[in-house]
């Protein structure tokens, strides 16, 4: 299985909303001891545990297909999950989903055109600003304070379902993990 984080490379971009999907492959690298491998051929952080790899593109989330892609073909990965910031859930949901719409989100809609839409998403809530105007600045910024108290619980949750992913079934996964509605203090 091939597990993606989509998020933008850089120490700027480290701790923003736009980012999770890289917060949680961190984790996972260092929940599994997963290995760097040496390749520079995938414009992207790779990283190999057992049978399975984990992916952090490094060519900016707009055009995070073209790393996914390369690792998918040299590897001949059937299995992928994308786990990816989402404007329309509130903070600190998490869903799951196989294949559907790229909702305006750059990453997703560049996977979606190299690799296709069958692919399971891990669904990161991280709700919406007050204006449309405003989404761009707002997937951009770090967490607020709030919601910085409970990333790294966040964050465990979303790892343990993709590490319980691996032997069971999307279904299972969704009726263990899901995390329909998030109180903030």
């Amino acid at each position: 299985m091939l597990i993606v984080g989509l998020g933008n490379p850089g120490t700027n971009y480290e701790k923003t909303r736009h980012n999770i999907g890289f917060m949680v492959i961190d984790a996972l690298i260092k929940r599994q001891n997963a290995i760097k491998q040496s390749s520079s051929n995938f414009d992207g952080d790779l990283f190999k545990f057992s049978n399975h790899f984990l992916l952090k593109p490094l060519t900016f989330m707009n055009l995070s297909g073209i790393s996914v892609a390369k690792v998918k073909k040299f590897y001949k990965v059937e299995d992928i999950v994308v786990i990816h910031d989402d404007l329309d859930l509130p903070f600190g949901t998490l869903r799951f989903k196989k294949a559907g719409g790229h909702g305006g989100h750059n990453g997703l809609k560049s996977t979606d055109e190299h690799i296709t839409k069958e692919y399971v998403r891990v669904r990161m809530g991280i709700g919406k600003p007050e204006h449309k105007g405003e989404v761009s600045s707002y997937v951009l910024s770090d967490f607020n304070k709030d919601e910085q108290e409970h990333l790294d619980t966040w964050i465990k949750q979303a790892c343990e379902s993709v590490e319980y992913l691996l032997e069971n079934s999307l279904e299972d996964v969704s009726s263990k993990y899901t995390i329909k509605k998030f109180q903030l203090k």
